[in-house]
């Protein structure tokens, strides 16, 4: 079987790649039945000579490979009939701006496994780049903080080598934070990096009723607190609600998320947001004198939803902007009362080169070996969205209607 690692054709260009030289050059030692190609780019983090150098074929036309591996959406008119594609489609949601690319796989029959549904049995995902959205997203807001309060300058991640690189500039800063309250959402991925870089920032960690409690007392300390759903959103008849009623049962609940805007300066998201769960606060909320939180960096940027401010995403090149809360629209940075928002959307691009080793580490120990071991864990299985034959699995069918353009 060949698989081949396809060039990123989308814009922005996205450096990332699925599997590092080192790791191409090993699996290819380990499955004698299998043989790797890397179609050449000028834009990869690893070069194609890097490739090459590892005993890896390069060629400009790998249209022979049985399996194509990338990173972001392949455009529709450089998807070929009859293959197997690994990429993030962003259809499993509905997203409309990708309803003709999901059509175009299922007219060429076209196998899609996306990245997302790469998960254990009980729905758990297995690969992604969740950890570095989470460390480069904590990193962009306390270089927000840091711009707009003149307190301090940290330099794009972009313009860095390295996560190691990242972390010598949050040392070099520790000193000039200031007293601040900070809450995190989510317990996956993504608020594992975010506190990643919160432990690097030697910031004291506080359980959320402590967090609640500590919090009528401003610029004293620094400290953060971890919120799960069950810490923010209650049942509507006042009872508390389990994890799994927050997931599945979302017209029970109510957000209870006011008390910790209350006693919150920055608030940093890690989030998963399940479709018809109830906003975190809506834009009536923010507009309340109890409504404290004036910087967000939202790395889980889902665009109008559960955070109110997040109004739009944006970019690497022009990460930050500010909301006014009593206008409800956008205003330029630093103006007075605003809230600051960072929502840029691709956070791992900024740190390709460690988001690529890692992502291939968990690609090549979960999902190649599952071509050769007749997919024993039922990965392959559980991540096939279409078949050969043009049509949806059993497990995607609800999106059918999606297609068919009448949902």
């Amino acid at each position: 079987m060949k698989f081949a690692i396809i060039r990123e054709r989308k814009n922005p260009p996205d450096r990332r790649v699925v599997f590092t030289p080192e790791q191409l050059g090993r699996l290819n030692h380990a499955f004698a039945k299998a043989e790797f190609t890397v179609e050449s780019s000028p834009i990869r983090i690893f070069n194609d000579a890097q490739y090459a150098a590892s005993g890896i074929l390069v060629s400009d036309d790998v249209s022979d490979a049985d399996v194509m591996i990338g990173v972001k959406e392949v455009p529709k008119e450089s998807l070929i009939a009859h293959k197997k594609y690994f990429f993030f489609s962003h259809t499993i949601k509905k997203q409309p701006y990708n309803r003709d690319l999901l059509r175009t796989i299922l007219s060429k029959n076209i196998e899609l496994f996306d990245h997302e549904t790469i998960v254990k049995e009980n729905g758990a995902r297995l690969i992604g780049f969740g950890r570095y959205a989470g460390i480069v997203g904590a990193y962009n807001g306390f270089r927000a903080l840091g711009l707009r309060d003149e307190l301090f300058e940290l330099p794009k991640v972009e313009s860095l080598p390295d996560y190691d690189a990242l972390k010598a500039e949050l040392k070099r800063i520790k000193c000039d934070l200031p007293p601040i309250n900070i809450a995190i959402t989510g317990t996956g991925k993504v608020a594992g990096g975010i506190i990643e870089i919160l432990e690097e920032l030697r910031i004291r960690s506080l359980k959320p009723k402590e967090y609640l409690q500590l919090g009528q007392f401003k610029n004293v300390q620094i400290v953060y607190t971890q919120l799960d759903v069950v810490d923010y959103y209650t049942r509507k008849d006042g009872y508390k609600p389990t994890r799994t009623e927050c997931y599945n049962n979302p017209e029970l609940l109510k957000s209870d998320f006011m008390k910790y805007a209350k006693v919150t300066d920055m608030l940093i998201t890690g989030h998963f947001y399940g479709n018809g769960a109830p906003y975190f606060f809506t834009r009536e909320d923010m507009k309340s004198q109890d409504f404290n939180i004036n910087l967000v960096a939202d790395v889980s940027c889902d665009i109008d939803g559960p955070i109110a401010c997040t109004i739009r995403p944006s970019t690497i090149a022009d990460p930050i902007y500010s909301y006014n809360a009593q206008n409800e629209k956008e205003v330029p940075f630093k103006a007075p009362g605003s809230i600051t928002v960072m929502a840029v959307d691709n956070l791992p691009c900024e740190l390709p080169k460690d988001a690529s080793e890692g992502f291939g580490e968990m690609f090549e120990k979960y999902v190649i070996p599952s071509f050769f071991n007749d997919d024993k864990d039922g990965i392959l299985e559980r991540a096939q969205m279409t078949t050969s034959k043009g049509k949806l699995t059993e497990r995607f069918s609800y999106l059918q209607d999606f297609v068919d353009g009448v949902e």
